[in-house]
Order: C-alpha cells, then sequence, then structure tokens
C-alpha cells in the first residue's frame, strides 16, 4: 500500500518550479473529464427548450463559453495541485513571443473569433455578405468561420475578415428582407395600368410576403423610360435571387401581353443645318 502511495507522489520536476505527481496528473484528467460531461449536460439542458433557429444562434456563443470554462478549470486545477501557474508563464513568455510573431495572422483570427462570439455579430444561420461573397453560416470556431454559397459552394473566410471588411448581416434584425427589381417602360405606357398589373404579379408570388405588401416606386425620368422600382419582402432571404429570376419572367410576359414596350436606350440628335443629301454623281463616283 506504502508503495502505491509513493508513486502517486513521486515528484516529477520540471524546470526549476514547476513540480508534478502521477496524482496531481490522474486529478487534471479527473476533472478535465467530469467538466466535458458537465458541459454536455449543461448544452443538453440549455438547447431543450428551444427551437432549432435560436439553437443554430447560439452554438457560436455555446463554443466561446467552452473554451473559456477549459481555460478557467486549467488554471484553477494547476493551482490547487501545487503547480505555480505564474512560473509556466514566466517560463514559455521568451517560447511564447516567438510564436506569436510567428502565427500573427492566426493570433488574430482567434481573437477576431472571441469578439464575433462574444458581441453576437454573426450567429449560425445567418445570411451574410463579405468582399462580395454571399453565403448561409453554418460554423463558427474561432480561426474560420465557414458559409456555404448559393451555388452549395464551402466559404471558409479568416474571422480578422469580419473586423477588417465591411459586413453585411442580411438576418441580423431578422429573417424578413426586402429586396428590389429596377425596370424601364415606354413614356406611352398607362403608369396605372402598370401599377396594376405589376403588384398582382407580385403579390400572387408564393415566396413573397403579403405583409408588408409589396409597393411599386416611381423612381425617375429616364432618357429614354419611365424607371420604376419594385419592392417586396420575404423571409428566405438566401433564395432572393430565384425569386427576383422568376418575377422578372413573369413582369416580362404581363407587360408583352400588355403591350407595353421596355425601351432601348435612345437619343435624338437634332442637326441644325440639313444634312445635304447624296446625289445621283457622288453615288456613281
Amino acid at each position: 500500500m506504502q508503495k502505491i502511495v509513493d508513486f502517486f507522489n513521486f515528484k516529477i520536476r520540471i524546470g526549476s518550479d514547476i513540480v508534478l505527481t502521477p496524482k496531481s496528473i490522474v486529478i487534471i484528467i479527473l476533472v478535465f473529464f467530469l467538466t466535458y460531461l458537465f458541459l454536455k449536460v449543461f448544452r443538453r439542458v440549455a438547447f431543450k427548450t428551444l427551437n432549432s433557429d435560436t439553437k443554430l444562434k447560439f452554438r457560436g456563443i455555446l463554443t466561446f463559453f467552452n473554451y473559456l470554462v477549459y481555460l478557467i478549470v486549467i488554471l484553477i486545477t494547476l493551482d490547487n495541485v501545487g503547480v505555480k501557474v505564474s512560473a509556466i508563464f514566466a517560463a514559455s513568455a521568451a517560447l511564447l513571443v516567438g510564436i506569436g510573431l510567428a502565427l500573427q495572422t492566426l493570433i488574430q483570427d482567434v481573437f477576431s473569433g472571441v469578439s464575433i462570439l462574444a458581441d453576437k455579430t454573426v450567429h449560425v444561420g445567418d445570411i451574410i455578405q463579405v468582399d462580395g461573397q454571399v453565403g448561409r453560416v453554418e460554423n463558427i470556431t474561432l480561426r474560420t468561420t465557414r458559409a456555404v454559397t448559393r451555388d452549395n459552394k464551402v466559404l471558409i473566410i479568416p474571422n480578422h475578415k469580419f473586423l477588417t471588411s465591411i459586413l453585411y448581416n442580411w438576418t441580423e434584425n431578422g429573417v424578413l428582407t426586402k429586396e428590389n427589381i429596377k425596370f424601364g417602360v415606354a413614356y406611352d405606357t398607362d403608369v396605372n395600368l402598370l401599377k396594376e398589373a405589376i403588384i398582382e404579379i407580385t403579390s400572387n408570388h408564393p415566396k413573397v410576403l403579403k405583409n408588408p405588401p409589396p409597393f411599386l416606386l416611381f423612381e425617375d425620368f429616364g432618357d429614354s423610360a419611365l424607371m420604376f422600382q419594385l419592392f417586396f419582402s420575404m423571409n428566405k432571404s438566401f433564395e432572393s435571387n430565384l425569386v427576383k429570376s422568376d418575377l422578372r419572367f413573369k413582369i416580362f410576359e404581363r407587360l408583352k401581353a400588355l403591350s407595353i414596350e421596355i425601351p432601348f436606350p435612345q437619343r435624338v440628335v437634332t442637326f441644325k443645318n440639313d444634312i445635304p443629301k447624296p446625289n445621283e454623281e457622288n453615288l456613281i463616283d
């Protein structure tokens, strides 16, 4: 029995200030295992009453919470088993500086990831636009954010991009988004008939919301056309391109049926003096 006690109390020195024993190693492993079980149960209980959309939003926050708990647990555990945490930091300070310089971008990504998770800039399930790329967020880690584009390609975004580039979060204020389509018609068009036809087409589309209702804005008197802009709302902004395309087809067909012209760009050129007509002799020459 004494041999077992002596074995667990055998001191393993790492440097002059760091001392570990088999007992302390077992305690560290046990504490980590219990922490893992606690976080697993906490996750299950926390997500039990949430709907699927809310679960997606809280997944990234919970990831940050897990990292924070593990960090606190390891520091407290090391201190309680007799390991001087300050000595570890002091011994590895120079090494950490060198690693920090070599992995500057990686560290920037990690801190950006912590910032994203902490201030809730982006959630899993959000539709975002970064550097002209649009995607639905599928996963947020400390280093990268993964999103799926409209053509089902995986977009891997380094987290520092969210802090150094302009980020558009289409669903930050909710899943409802406003979309628009611009078009022009000839000057002799009956604008009231046009408005009635466009609103009818848009309102009858299955993916366009009835409330708020769509409306047609008379935008401007263009050089060769009356310019209009159609506004409508939908709750699946990831499919907005398909809905816009479908509406354009329907609008084009309706305008054609109503004999409403979509004019080509044109200009009227007036000459101060009449252009002389070529005579027959000039044509022969």
